[in-house]
């Protein structure tokens, strides 16, 4: 079996036992707040856990380092939609300590996409094509930074609201300690 055919067996079950039920909710966030953090397996869970969310209570927005890296990227379109759309009235910027993101080095990643067999000339005529590829591979060096800067390209966007908090924590991905380093109500 394949792991999409195991997932595909597990789900008909799940409906069939209707398992959904305890999960029912609707779109709007119970909570009113947007939540961007990052895709890192350890907190699939415990990020939730260790911030008291149940299903329905937020938005979740997850990509690699929870970073806001283009002011009309998706991210920050979610961010407009969660608000504008969906009634969130907060957004909590959440990175993590050990991040895959921290110290990204785009050689490397440039390096393990040529030995898996894929055309380097792609690379060549993106960069040929004005796109800065090494800039847009590289990560950051301080997570408390990293989200200080995602924390400012929201509340510096052109269409975000000025009466909506945005906040920037850190979490540990070992205890689920959060730390605040922006505080929405304060900035």
């Amino acid at each position: 079996m394949t792991l999409i055919s195991d997932i595909f067996e597990y789900n008909k079950q799940f409906v069939e036992n209707k398992e959904y039920e305890k999960y029912e909710t609707t779109k709007f966030p119970n909570k009113k707040v947007v939540i961007l953090t990052c895709m890192d397996t350890r907190l699939v869970e415990l990020l939730p856990q260790a911030m008291n969310l149940k299903n329905g209570d937020v938005k979740l927005i997850k990509n690699a380092g929870a970073i806001v890296s283009h002011p009309f990227g998706s991210v920050m379109r979610s961010i407009l939609v969660a608000i504008y759309e969906l009634g969130a009235k907060e957004v909590a910027i959440v990175g993590h300590h050990g991040c895959g993101m921290k110290g990204l080095e785009p050689n490397s990643f440039l390096e393990k996409y040529g030995q898996a067999g894929l055309d380097e000339t792609i690379i060549a005529t993106l960069i040929n094509a004005g796109i800065d590829i090494k800039s847009w591979l590289t990560g950051f060096q301080s997570v408390e930074e990293s989200v200080e800067q995602s924390v400012k390209m929201v509340k510096n966007h052109p269409m975000f609201p000025k009466s909506i908090s945005v906040h920037g924590l850190v979490i540990c991905p070992e205890t689920g300690k959060l730390d605040i380093v922006v505080d929405g109500y304060k900035s």
